[in-house]
């Protein structure tokens, strides 16, 4: 059963796993063959080609809150225009889940930073690690070069910094990859790409989502990074010929989190005893403990945190579904221990990862500001 004031995540229905392949079917080109086919409920109008925007931080329950900053996005808004993120809600996993058509316990990238199995290091989904091959992280075939086999032509469109990238190594290989920094180049890029038959051409911003992290989404900044958003997907939907389709998504929310919502494992020792290695991020914290210790663990962590989180075991992990069905390579990636946070709490360490408390607005929980995208069709 979901907790209270959680989200959890429906696979195969309208996840972020399940865009691709709903994609793909409405190009005539499905997938086949593969569990991310059966029963989807995410159906989309056929097309010669989609383009599809994803806007780093838009959350559902964002737009709708804040629709007077996002006229053109809110206009969009209809009955069937809202999906999910996948578990834990954030970039990394969620990105991999998008571009890959499986839930994080089939791709492995099960969070901001999650253990390397056999180490006490950290993989960081985002920067990566010299050390991990993405290819043997994440070794199955991409939706997107499973699209690109069966005759489609699938493009990325992003930072020209990402092109080289772990994440997109794990999560977008198979695709032709073209960099682009500015609004005017990406547009111009999505042009040139969707006017091939048939195709998908993928475009990221990240900027309302950085935005969101240092100033909060109840800041003036956030509201007018929404609307530069907002301006860049009308003059994007206004560039394209009327055959294409623009599919507008977010891989997840964000809830601002105060400092007196936070719980810092540095002024709370007992939180730390029996534990080897912390990785998650603050909202969805993974806890690696030391052998024999999970249960103490669990026990001190869900005593001390109470109602501002739920603590599950691994196996509870496992039976709750959050990850999907995890394959045996994954497993040791989970932490013993999960946390996820309720309500605007956060669970930080200022001397592991001090960059967090710099932070207004965090992700990664079910809430369902965090757990709840847009599905805009124009």
């Amino acid at each position: 059963m979901t907790p209270e004031g959680f989200l959890a995540p429906e696979y195969g229905s309208r996840t972020l796993s399940d865009v691709v392949p709903a994609v793909a079917r409405s190009l005539g080109a499905p997938l086949g063959g593969s569990p991310d086919e059966a029963g989807v409920a995410l159906v989309l109008p056929p097309a010669p080609a989609y383009v599809v925007f994803l806007v780093d931080g838009l959350g559902a329950e964002l737009l709708r809150r804040y629709e007077h900053a996002a006229p053109f996005l809110a206009s969009l808004v209809g009955r069937d225009s809202v999906g999910s993120a996948t578990v834990p809600s954030t970039t990394a996993t969620s990105l991999t889940s998008f571009g890959t058509g499986l839930p994080p316990g089939a791709h492995g990238l099960v969070g901001y930073t999650s253990r390397i199995p056999g180490t006490d290091r950290l993989l960081n989904g985002l920067t990566w690690d010299s050390g991990v091959d993405p290819r043997e992280w994440q070794p199955h075939p991409t939706a997107f070069a499973r699209m690109s086999a069966a005759g489609v032509s699938v493009t990325v469109v992003n930072k020209r910094d990402f092109v080289t990238s772990g994440l997109t190594q794990a999560a977008h290989r198979g695709a032709e990859y073209v960099g682009a920094d500015r609004v005017g180049e990406r547009i111009a890029a999505v042009q040139a790409a969707s006017a091939v038959r048939p195709s998908l051409t993928y475009v990221y911003d990240a900027d309302l989502d950085w935005t969101g992290h240092k100033f909060g989404v109840a800041s003036t900044q956030w509201l007018q990074q929404l609307a530069m958003v907002d301006a860049e997907a009308e003059q994007m939907r206004e560039a394209l010929p009327g055959h294409v389709r623009m599919l507008v998504i977010a891989d997840h929310g964000m809830v601002d989190s105060p400092p007196a919502s936070r719980i810092d494992l540095d002024d709370r020792l007992e939180l730390r005893s029996g534990v080897t290695l912390l990785g998650g991020e603050a909202r969805f914290r993974h806890v690696y403990c030391a052998r024999g210790a999970v249960e103490d663990v669990a026990a001190t962590w869900r005593e001390v945190l109470g109602d501002r989180a739920q603590v599950l075991t691994r196996d509870e992990v496992v039976a709750s579904g959050w990850l999907g069905a995890i394959q045996p390579s994954v497993l040791p990636r989970i932490g013993d221990v999960v946390a996820a946070c309720r309500g605007d709490a956060a669970i930080i360490s200022t001397a592991d990862f001090p960059y967090e408390n710099q932070m207004v607005g965090l992700h990664g929980s079910l809430t369902p500001d965090e757990m709840r995208i847009p599905l805009l069709l124009a």
